[in-house]
């Protein structure tokens, strides 16, 4: 009873155990479909459909396999790869810089409407993708600018949670203060922005750049929609004409499987160089000092 008291709140065996199993269950969902994509990448097209899919095949096939996805085609396979780099990257970028310049105005400054154009902007963050992307493709189609790069980057450059998550942070992170102080020292608005808020608030941008990079990566219905040109398909689309063609041409499971190992190693890298700052953005408000 003694050693039960002395136990912390929320640290009992029984919690503890639910807990971790819980964990357990979400990682394995998570790990199992990669896992399966990395071990079939290594595979022969037989020993795909021959050898259980969660062990080795007869032989190694995953240079060769990869060579195929890289040259199959015509090479249309890093054009793919560089067109994602492009949409997530330079989206998730400006995306990122008008959630902190938004999110930082509505922290920061009083003015009429403030509360109501913050939550529209909320409003905005229980919308579906899906649903404004029809919409989006009649206004585009009647502009003209369907069926091009900025078809899929202008819809990208939006991000409601991310102007959530810069609001909440810079309230919390960046000081009314210094910005006064620098006020008093002749700096203007737009250079007490750059140099003053956004250094304070480089963990919340790490965190917006990184979810919204991930999402326009793994965004395959707005491209579906706007894009006919195969040439400017992202990753998501490419693989999945691969996939369409493999009812007549069976070796086309093997260059999709290929291409989805490919594509998960940039978020991956991201994940792995970022994560020390968008776990600090994530719980950043979380308690109170």
């Amino acid at each position: 009873m003694a050693d039960r008291s002395s136990r912390e709140a929320g640290t009992r065996r029984s919690t503890t155990f639910f807990v971790t199993s819980v964990l357990v269950l979400v990682s394995l969902y998570f790990i199992i479909p990669v896992l399966w994509v990395v071990i079939n990448a290594t595979k022969t097209t037989d020993d795909l459909f021959s050898t259980n899919g969660f062990w080795f095949g007869g032989s190694f096939a995953l240079v060769e396999n990869l060579r195929n996805v890289l040259t199959s085609n015509g090479g249309i396979f890093p054009r793919w790869f560089i067109n994602s780099l492009l949409y997530s990257g330079a989206g998730a970028l400006l995306a990122t810089y008008f959630a902190a310049a938004a999110g930082y105005a509505l922290s920061k400054y009083q003015f009429r409407g403030k509360n109501l154009m913050f939550g529209l902007v909320m409003g905005g963050v229980l919308v579906p993708g899906t649903a404004t992307a029809l919409p989006l493709f009649l206004v585009f189609s009647r502009i003209g600018i369907t069926n091009t790069y900025l078809a899929v980057l202008i819809p990208a450059v939006v991000s409601p949670f991310g102007l959530f998550l810069c609001r909440i942070y810079a309230d919390a992170a960046v000081s009314t203060s210094l910005l006064e102080a620098g006020r008093i020292d002749g700096a203007g608005e737009l250079t007490i922005f750059h140099r003053i808020a956004l250094r304070q608030m480089v963990p919340a941008l790490v965190t917006v750049f990184l979810f919204q990079f991930v999402a326009i990566w793994n965004n395959y219905f707005l491209p579906l929609i706007m894009l006919a040109d195969e040439r400017l398909y992202p990753i998501t689309l490419g693989l999945n004409t691969w996939l369409s063609q493999t009812n007549r041409l069976p070796e086309f499971y093997q260059l999709t499987i290929g291409g989805a190992l490919l594509s998960v190693i940039p978020l991956a890298l991201l994940m792995l160089v970022l994560q020390r700052f968008w776990k600090g953005g994530l719980t950043e408000g979380a308690v109170k000092e």
